[in-house]
């Protein structure tokens, strides 16, 4: 027999994929597996199994639930990327326009089972990734938790990736743009002649000692770097930023406007 609540996508796209790796909000709560589906406003299945799946979701609750009675307003999880964000009421991302756009999460004790195009399953991390195409198995079901009443998405174990895709977020920058203009440095490790070490941070340079013996043309060695001792930054003061350096920004389910953290794919 079928489960009313339960539907098998078409092909769709997959953004904040955290499917390999459960999370938790950085606001705290459970760690669960997720990922938010974008369904084509073309594939007019679909969106009607979804429709009818929520329909039997309520009349679930409606016994299982809400004590008898559906309730007036119930919180549906698919919304249209063409509008705003919920949340905040913010428009939704330009991947997300022309689709409809929900999150699907899964416990921790029940992790995806993610397959290829031919079925065999994926053992390559890289692979997935937010960006990429496929079809999910959604169950939705009726929940009541802290007054607010509504329908989730629930992943339902399966999850096929069809087709690579244009990767969503930011990518890591080329390693050109983290070493191209960094010095040379020879096979033994050592600065090319004629170019100093800078001290670090906590570092002083030692004062030339005249008292030495000089090297070969008659001069004071070379002052040596002495490590200082580390010194606890006084309290409610803290390391400057680096140069250059950008502070992480949070991961931001694009429904719920809450950060989700993580990086993407993992």
């Amino acid at each position: 027999m079928s489960n009313p609540t339960r539907v098998v996508t078409g092909e769709v796209r997959f953004s904040y994929v955290n499917l390999l790796k459960p999370r938790a909000s950085q606001l705290g709560g459970e760690e669960k597996y997720s990922v938010t589906i974008l369904v084509p406003k073309s594939d007019f299945a679909t969106k009607q199994r979804i429709d009818a799946a929520i329909e039997a979701a309520k009349q679930d609750g409606k016994s299982r639930v809400w004590n008898g009675v559906i309730p007036p307003m119930v919180s549906i999880p698919v919304h249209d990327g063409d509008g705003v964000k919920p949340s905040d009421g913010m428009p939704f991302g330009d991947e997300c326009k022309g689709h409809w756009v929900f999150t699907a999460s899964t416990k921790v004790d029940q992790p995806p089972k993610i397959v290829d195009a031919n079925m065999n399953p994926i053992l390559d991390p890289t692979q997935i990734y937010s960006g990429m195409y496929g079809r999910i198995a959604i169950n939705f079901g009726a929940y009541a938790n802290a007054g607010k009443k509504g329908i989730g998405a629930y992943i339902s174990t399966n999850v096929q990736k069809t087709r690579d895709g244009e990767p969503l977020g930011a990518a890591a920058p080329d390693a050109s743009e983290d070493f191209g203009g960094a010095a040379p440095i020879n096979v033994q490790g050592q600065m090319p002649y004629g170019m100093q070490q800078q001290p670090q941070y906590g570092q002083v340079p030692n004062q030339p000692n005249y008292g030495q013996q000089p090297n070969q043309f008659g001069q004071p060695q070379q002052p040596q770097y002495q490590q200082q001792p580390n010194v606890q930054m006084p309290y409610g003061m803290q390391p400057q930023q680096g140069y250059g350096q950008v502070p992480q920004q949070p991961q931001i389910d694009p429904i719920t406007g809450q950060p989700i953290g993580g990086v993407y794919g993992l």
